[in-house]
């Protein structure tokens, strides 16, 4: 009987979820304004000593309600490895994790947290989680897979973005509208040479934020029929405004009225109609003067294309003759005359506000959207059943009807100019239903694994409904009145006793009530994602290059992976090795072809904006871990850093391995099978390699060998790719 009644509690409370506008309003909840819950009471709670903010009581109660307890808080040191990787994506020192753990102020968990934030990692962390949502891509997929040489910029805007804490709207406005809003060029200000304002440089982000829109998936050849490439690149924006802002799935109104939501084709193609008046751009990013330097210069780049031309005159021999001492001799001449032309190359602009050149002295710009001429606007019709070839009614700019009515707005905008503008404002009112409630949802997913909504790209009726609805409302309100502060917001969460529950927690009850811990009775473990795996791996070896910015790098592959790939020179290596450890958001996104090992640990699709990773568990990821010879090399760092740290006692490596890999020290169990392991690995023959670290190379080559190995048997430990 107690058994039943504690499944009944537990169905209650989740149809909860599902029936909460019922008594308030006739109107689905997601397409209603948010109210403000109250939450629940703290003295009515039996938890009540545990609870630190509203987040707990609203937890708390649904849990209380349920019949079911909640875990007790984490390890401290467990804690602060989640703070870590959650914040940066990356592991704490064992000296970080030590002086959190020693720190017994009660404020230390916030200040750890303020710490964190402050960080310019942050920035690399949670910008990698809005590229997911951006469909971020450097090449356009599909056959020929065209690359965007400037998409890098938006992915830097980004981050700079999130360490900057802009404002969520603002953020929405300037990726939406920027150019519209914030209209502006890089001329100087007359009154100081090479001066630029910090004004117009606001607004130059702002113009780089449109690059949302330039590089998203593109077919080669549409190139060969304006309108349908028009129409495709259209239904991409439309598309991509939607999943990411609104948490809706408008696109399944392209083709006929939404089966489930309440939007019709005309609101569809009047979405069209609000982007049609944009297009895309190059602009430059230099003043005038750095433009004038760069033609100053321009000369030196004739003079690279005049020795190649030379060289290649010089060496049209007859095909098999075979060159002379004195042919080949020239051949070396002509080629080094080419090392020093493109060595006489200048790497800057000479102004004040210079900027690097990519390529041989291509002028640097962004790709970005701004207004087309009136003229040549396209007008926009509804298509039957989507198909271009079948317009019906002209449609005109318009926001959807059910959303405009439920801010009290005409759905009508004003054209020809300024669409993108009237629907990044509206979108980004304190009274909107979905865009505050969206991004909180996301913020949420991203610290626990799961959204209190699970579906972050469709708050429709056939997405998952909110197991916490009133937890939601409740932060979306708060998110709003606090000017729409992302960093607080995660202080918000992450100051609650729900985010600091261990994950080391279940019971019978639990399990059978709630198997999939929708009511938060515990952490959930997660596994890293493909790019914080590779940092994680990089920043314990000690390799990982911490530098910011700038285009993609492409590290080395090896023969097996890179043989799927048709055209080989799409993957130009780095030349220098140090960019080959950096970190994971910088490595170069092929839609065509992925960094294979982001390919065997999920990384997403970039067609459409991912709302969340898969998370498998598959062969290749064992594979790649224990045979990969970039993860051993990596191992072979490792164990010379733990030579160098602690020594050449064996105890003492293996507390170090422990403590720098997992931020914990070893158990005597596990002490005692990591020094089994060396000791046999030692007796076995090895000869030194010269590729070997110094510290390494001081003990003899089997131990070398077999210290290695254990590193390497600690990256595929687990405990090293999830966290708890």
């Amino acid at each position: 009987m107690l058994q039943v009644m504690r499944n009944a509690g537990l169905i209650v409370a989740c149809l909860v979820a599902t029936s909460m506008a019922d008594e308030e309003s006739p109107g689905y909840w997601a397409f209603e304004r948010p109210t403000r819950p109250t939450p629940p009471q703290r003295a009515a709670l039996r938890q009540a000593a545990r609870v630190r903010n509203p987040i707990d009581q609203f937890v708390f109660h649904r849990l209380e309600a349920a019949g079911l307890a909640s875990a007790p808080e984490a390890e401290r040191g467990m804690l602060a490895r989640r703070a870590y990787f959650d914040l940066l994506g990356l592991p704490p020192t064992p000296e970080q994790v030590d002086a959190f753990v020693a720190d017994t102020s009660p404020r230390a968990w916030q200040e750890l947290i303020d710490r964190l934030l402050d960080s310019k990692h942050y920035g690399e962390r949670w910008g990698r989680h809005w590229l997911d949502v951006a469909r971020y891509a450097d090449s356009g997929g599909y056959e020929t897979d065209i690359y965007y040489r400037n998409a890098w910029r938006y992915r830097d805007y980004v981050v700079k973005s999130f360490n900057d804490n802009m404002p969520y709207d603002q953020f929405v406005q300037e990726q939406i509208a920027g150019d519209e809003i914030w209209p502006d060029n890089l001329d100087l200000d007359p009154r100081r040479v090479y001066a630029v304002t910090d004004e117009k440089r606001k607004h130059l982000q702002a113009r780089i934020a449109t690059g949302l829109f330039t590089l998203g998936p593109r077919v080669h050849e549409s190139g060969l029929d304006a309108k349908r490439l028009a129409y495709e690149t259209l239904t991409d924006w439309v598309d991509t405004a939607a999943s990411a802002f609104l948490g809706v799935t408008l696109g399944c109104a392209r083709c006929h009225a939404h089966k489930f939501d309440p939007f019709t084709q005309e609101d569809y193609f009047a979405m069209q109609a609000i982007f049609a008046s944009a297009r895309e751009v190059e602009i430059p990013l230099w003043t005038s003067m750095e433009e004038a330097d760069w033609r100053q210069s321009y000369p030196k780049v004739v003079a690279v294309q005049e020795a190649r031309q030379a060289y290649q005159l010089f060496v049209g021999s007859p095909a098999g003759q075979k060159d002379t001492p004195g042919v080949a001799q020239r051949k070396q001449e002509l080629l080094g005359a080419i090392g020093q032309a493109v060595l006489a190359l200048p790497q800057r602009a000479a102004g004040q506000y210079a900027v690097d050149y990519v390529g041989l002295m291509h002028i640097p710009t962004a790709t970005v959207l701004t207004r087309e001429h009136p003229e040549l606007i396209r007008p926009i019709h509804v298509l039957e059943r989507g198909e271009l070839a079948k317009p019906l009614v002209r449609a005109e700019p318009a926001l959807p009807v059910s959303l405009a009515e439920a801010t009290g707005t005409s759905p009508k905008l004003k054209v020809p100019f300024g669409g993108r503008r009237q629907f990044a404002l509206w979108l980004t009112r304190a009274d909107h239903p979905l865009t505050a409630r969206v991004f909180v949802n996301r913020v949420w997913q991203w610290h626990f694994g799961r959204g209190i909504v699970a579906t972050p790209n469709d708050f429709g009726n056939m997405g998952q409904p909110p197991t916490h609805p009133e937890l939601l409302d409740w932060l979306a309100s708060e998110f709003v009145e606090d000017g729409w502060n992302v960093k607080n917001l995660h202080r918000r969460i992450m100051n609650s006793a729900v985010y600091r529950q261990s994950s080391r927690f279940a019971e019978e009850v639990h399990l059978k009530m709630d198997p999939q811990n929708e009511l938060l009775w515990r952490m959930d473990r997660r596994r890293l994602e493909a790019e914080a795996l590779w940092d994680a791996v990089h920043f314990t070896a000690g390799t990982l290059n911490l530098a910011m910015g700038g285009r993609p790098v492409v590290p080395p592959l090896a023969a097996d992976e890179i043989a799927s790939l048709r055209e080989k020179w799409h993957w130009v290596v780095s030349q220098d090795p140090a960019q080959h450890h950096r970190r994971g958001i910088y490595i170069l996104v092929r839609r065509n072809f992925k960094f294979p090992m982001f390919e065997v640990f999920d990384t997403p699709v970039t067609s459409v904006s991912c709302p969340t990773r898969d998370v498998t568990t598959v062969a290749p990821q064992a594979l790649w871990g224990l045979n990969n010879q970039s993860v051993f090399d990596q191992a072979v760092q490792l164990a010379a850093r733990v030579v160098k740290e602690a020594g050449t006692e064996t105890p003492a490596q293996i507390d170090r391995i422990w403590k720098v890999a997992l931020g914990r020290g070893p158990t005597s169990e596990e002490l005692a099978a990591a020094r089994d392991l060396v000791e046999r690995l030692s007796d076995k023959e090895a000869t030194a390699l010269p590729e070997f670290p110094e510290a390494l190379r001081s003990l003899p080559p089997a131990r070398a060998h077999a210290l290695a190995k254990l590193c390497l048997a600690v990256f595929n430990l687990s405990e090293f790719a999830f966290v708890d």
